[in-house]
């Protein structure tokens, strides 16, 4: 099944999500390469692709797990927790819906 983790960043967090940002990618790049990853990607502080100094704040993971349990505990060992980056995360079943 399909688990969504929402990240939100904490205050001024830009400098440990760019310093932690390569083992970040490289998990998502091992669900990926699973077949597990549906999308993954950040949320801009400003309505832009680039926000630049503003920085992010969040990220969303759609992928796929074998239970929530495990969903969660991979979550919990994300470098992005690790770090600092993340205040809170929250992980929930998603089901995928569109497109078909």
């Amino acid at each position: 099944m399909f688990y969504a983790i929402v990240g939100e960043d904490r205050p001024d967090s830009l400098d440990a999500r760019l310093a932690a940002r390569p083992a970040h990618v490289e998990r998502l790049t091992a669900l990926q390469s699973e077949g597990r990853l549906l999308l993954a990607g950040p949320f801009p502080a400003i309505d832009s692709p680039d926000p630049g100094p503003a920085g992010f704040t969040g990220s969303l993971i759609v992928a796929e797990f074998a239970s929530l349990a495990a969903a969660q505990e991979w979550a919990n060992d994300d470098p992005y927790v690790a770090a600092g980056v993340y205040q809170a995360v929250t992980v929930r079943p998603f089901k995928k819906a569109l497109p078909a």
